[in-house]
């Protein structure tokens, strides 16, 4: 692969972490937490995004396929990069190390959801309340829910510093350490509401 392909390709993978990856992930979030609300307010919320006008178009062309092309390329990406936290040790090569652990981990989460969900609702299994409480039933499954969750949510944090970066509106030192105060809150505000909703199934 030449340099210049390396880098537009790399600049997509950006891209398309945030948008729309990133704010799908986030809506995905909010409407999980209604949740917390109660099984009604859960379903009523599920199937108002279900019903959706071309809602498989949105599926395939605003969430699917930039997700497969951000999650094998991102694969590319880990299985390339060279970490170096054991011999600088540094807060953003820690984040660099992470960014790419919590990718790999994503990969196998997500297909395990959308087996659980989408595909499960293709043969027939209403996603709903009772759904996500069955399967979260497992203490096992409970856990590794938990823990895609919070991976999820470091990713996308984590993917927006480095999009700011990538794309040049945080250059400056100080704009950088700003732009990380930020992303931990909303790391932060995300992973809280992801594992409130969670929880709310158990």
């Amino acid at each position: 692969m030449s340099r210049e392909s390396d880098f537009y390709l790399r600049r997509l993978h950006s891209l398309l972490g945030i948008i729309p990856v990133g704010l799908f992930v986030a809506q995905h979030l909010v409407i999980n937490h209604f949740a917390t609300r109660g099984e009604e307010a859960f379903n009523t919320a599920s199937n108002f995004m279900g019903s959706l006008p071309f809602v498989l178009f949105l599926e395939w062309f605003i969430i699917y396929i930039p997700l497969m092309f951000h999650a094998f390329y991102g694969l590319y990406i880990a299985f390339t990069a060279k970490n170096n936290v054991q011999r600088y040790g540094t807060f953003r090569n820690w984040m660099f190390m992470l960014q790419r652990t919590t990718g790999v981990f994503l990969v196998i989460f997500i297909a395990w959801h959308i087996y659980e969900t989408r595909i499960q609702k293709a043969l027939g299994t209403e996603v709903d309340f009772n759904m996500m409480a069955n399967i979260l039933d497992n203490p096992f499954m409970l856990a590794f829910y938990i823990a895609g969750v919070i991976a999820a949510t470091f990713h996308l944090a984590n993917g927006l510093w480095s999009f700011l970066v990538t794309w040049g509106l945080a250059q400056s030192p100080r704009s950088q350490k700003i732009v990380t105060y930020v992303t931990i809150v909303v790391f932060l505000v995300l992973a809280t509401i992801g594992v409130q909703a969670l929880l709310a199934f158990v």
